[in-house]
């Protein structure tokens, strides 16, 4: 008998989400843990009058290719993917890991050149989704992998994803309705800002957002979702942040980065653990050393540090960065082969100041802002 959960799941993000409809190609991918909702996701998008096509990743081929392969082959995109780029109306991928660090051990150099070989197609689902081309949601099943990160049992991790997603109430849709209309408000409140200040332990930032777009995410590309970011002014960023969360990319997990800026760059980078890799991805072209975003994390049914950052960029209190590729309709310019999260706590003492004045303490914005 299909558990009622993924039934549930597959219908927001094929309702809701993505909203499928008829004639849609409907690109569903992921690896076989997420078997159980890949399944429920196919059986909605034929209700909805879709076409499914299922892509299916097998557990240790980019470890392989990366280890073994040369320059040419880590180089090569498969005619497949293209199309797929160019073609799909819906994409919905659902990440699902068995080793959560499985690339820990390959050259962060050989890491580079794949994701510079693959931005152009990243860039090119990022342009048609802003376009309305391509409706996308990324989201994530729970596997015991991703529970170990997060210092949880399975079963715990799992109502963990469900709550997050608003999965364990009556309606969640109405839920991520009205969460919209809050981030909305808050969205156009802030794009009449022109310079926020964040200082916490550690950290005092100043970022320009002058003209820029704030994008309010109801649910509609993450999943779960509950954030509002926007695309820094390039050369406006100024003064030093320290991340509270390790940060994991590229199957690595990198702890304790301290930033500083000047000009909008970063021209010091520390971290406790992985900072060869941090330096490597800061090298890997000439907008990785630049914020392409800037984010408050608004979803409060998220609480929990998990190391996986579709959660933790979400987390109610923080703000993330990231550095690289800023997505188009916030007006961000920075381009990049990186795009790289950084979670920020501000739950504990901290500041935000917008044109000076204090607008946001201790993880809450102040009251009667918007």
């Amino acid at each position: 008998m299909p558990d009622l959960r993924h039934e549930r799941f597959a219908q927001v993000l094929v309702d809701y989400s993505t909203s499928v409809g008829e004639g849609d190609l409907v690109l569903i991918e992921s690896t076989p843990l997420a078997r159980p909702l890949v399944t429920a996701l196919y059986r909605r998008v034929v209700q909805a009058g879709g076409h499914p096509e299922v892509r299916i990743g097998v557990d240790g081929a980019v470890e392989a290719l990366l280890a073994g392969g040369n320059d040419e082959q880590l180089g090569w995109i498969s005619p497949r993917l293209r199309g797929d780029a160019k073609e799909a109306n819906v994409r919905i991928a659902i990440e699902a890991d068995s080793n959560t660090r499985g690339l820990t051990g390959i050259d962060p150099g050989r890491q580079a050149v794949f994701a510079r070989s693959r931005a152009h197609l990243r860039d090119m689902t990022m342009e048609r989704a802003a376009a309305g081309e391509l409706r996308r949601v990324v989201t994530a099943f729970p596997t015991n992998a991703s529970a170990q990160d997060a210092e949880m049992s399975l079963a715990d991790y799992e109502d963990f994803v469900y709550r997050a997603g608003f999965l364990d109430e009556d309606d969640p849709v109405a839920s991520w309705q009205a969460l919209g209309q809050e981030l909305a408000r808050l969205a156009e409140w802030l794009g009449t800002k022109k310079e926020l200040r964040v200082v916490t332990e550690g950290t005092d930032l100043t970022v320009g957002v002058d003209g820029r777009t704030w994008v309010p995410c109801d649910g509609k590309e993450n999943f779960p979702d509950g954030e509002v970011f926007t695309g820094p002014v390039e050369t406006s960023v100024e003064g030093h942040v320290r991340f509270s969360f390790p940060a994991p990319h590229g199957g690595r997990l990198v702890r304790d980065i301290e930033l500083r800026f000047e000009g909008g760059e970063v021209v010091e980078a520390h971290a406790s653990e992985g900072e060869d890799f941090l330096r490597e991805m800061l090298a890997m072209d000439e907008g990785a050393r630049r914020l392409g975003e800037f984010a408050f994390g608004m979803n409060d049914s998220v609480q929990e540090f998990t190391g996986h950052t579709l959660f933790d960029e979400k987390l109610g209190g923080t703000v993330h960065m990231a550095l690289g590729k800023a997505y188009p309709e916030s007006g961000g310019k920075n381009e990049s082969a990186l795009h790289w999260d950084l979670v920020c706590d501000l739950r504990g003492e901290s500041e935000v100041h917008a044109d000076g004045e204090l607008v946001y303490r201790n993880g809450e914005f102040l009251p009667d802002l918007f």
